[in-house]
């Protein structure tokens, strides 16, 4: 078994929570993926509204980042693997450079699903936490929440859907000399069944009805990766805002650059849980959503029809 010192961390290369490592088997990404979002593009300011950044500290004070994303003035998202065994975050809102974020929140409060083993950490099915911020943010055009995938859909297979994956890390890999990218980074990946998704991890017992799973768009390069953890996964819904359907979690320890898909938690199916931590009903009804698109659609079309009444008659005095 192979030590290797990462990024500040030493970590054993044979053994992942007791099983082997191959390169079909599931890592951590924080761990054991190289720290970027692949083959993407950098986002534009106020793109990505909802992308956060969190420093976390342990308790031997070593420093370590990963992504998430804000659902309420006071409310994040992430990945529980992120924040577990870890007491303070530093979280960055509203940003596409790292270095000039809107607001700088430090906070203790971390809420990891009980389902997800603490001590343990590392790669676990119920990979989802969210962090209570210490003072209100208010929204604007850098800063907006995500909504969340809602229960009723929480199981629907989006095969061949196109995803937007996002966050921050390095622009090539250690070896290559790669530095990390102060710019928040996406790129667009396609999701594949979880059937397809066992059988590039046949022995995985992680990829559950919870878990989304996704390949490359176009490129297979074009992946989520290290210090992506945590970060959002959306789609494009009927009334053309995103929705998150993944928080990032793993992926392959072939490395971000393989044809591997990496996995993301459903956050559908913790509506329950984010009620019980909050106070709030993140849930909502796809109809509702679909009734709201079809009020605007006819809005729109009424308002374009008052335009062209109220437009002067143009006549073409040559066609007498």
């Amino acid at each position: 078994m192979a030590v290797v010192q990462y990024l500040g961390f030493v970590f054993l290369l044979g053994f992942v929570q007791g099983n082997p490592l191959s390169e079909g088997s599931p890592a951590f990404i924080e761990d054991l993926r190289n720290a970027r979002i692949v083959a993407g593009w950098e986002a534009q300011d106020g793109q990505i509204p909802h992308q956060v950044n969190v420093r976390m500290v342990n308790a031997a004070g070593g420093v370590n980042s990963c992504g998430g994303s804000v659902i309420h003035h006071e409310w994040v998202i992430t990945a529980a693997h992120c924040v577990a065994n870890r007491f303070t975050f530093v979280v960055r809102i509203g940003l596409t450079n790292l270095t000039r974020p809107e607001y700088v929140v430090e906070t203790s409060k971390k809420f990891i699903h009980p389902r997800y083993i603490e001590i343990i950490a590392g790669v676990q099915t119920d990979d989802i936490a969210l962090l209570g911020l210490d003072r209100y943010i208010p929204y604007g055009p850098f800063v907006q929440p995500c909504r969340l995938q809602n229960s009723e859909t929480r199981n629907v297979d989006y095969t061949g859907v196109r995803f937007t994956v996002s966050g921050y890390g390095l622009t090539d890999d250690l070896v290559n000399g790669g530095a990390s990218s102060e710019i928040l980074r996406w790129v667009h990946l396609r999701g594949i069944s979880n059937a397809e998704c066992l059988r590039w991890y046949p022995n995985s017992g992680i990829v559950q009805e919870q878990t989304i799973c996704a390949e490359y768009y176009n490129n297979t390069a074009q992946s989520s990766c290290q210090g992506d953890s945590g970060g959002p996964l959306t789609i494009v819904d009927v009334d053309g805002k995103p929705t998150m359907v993944g928080v990032v979690s793993f992926g392959s320890s072939a490395g971000c650059n393989s044809p591997f898909p990496s996995a993301y938690v459903r956050p559908g199916h913790y509506h329950d849980w984010f009620a019980e931590i909050t106070g709030l009903n993140f849930d909502w009804k796809s109809e509702d959503l679909e009734a709201s698109q079809s009020s605007e659609e006819k809005t729109s079309e009424e308002d374009s029809e008052e335009e062209q009444r109220d437009k002067p008659i143009v006549v073409d005095f040559f066609l007498r």
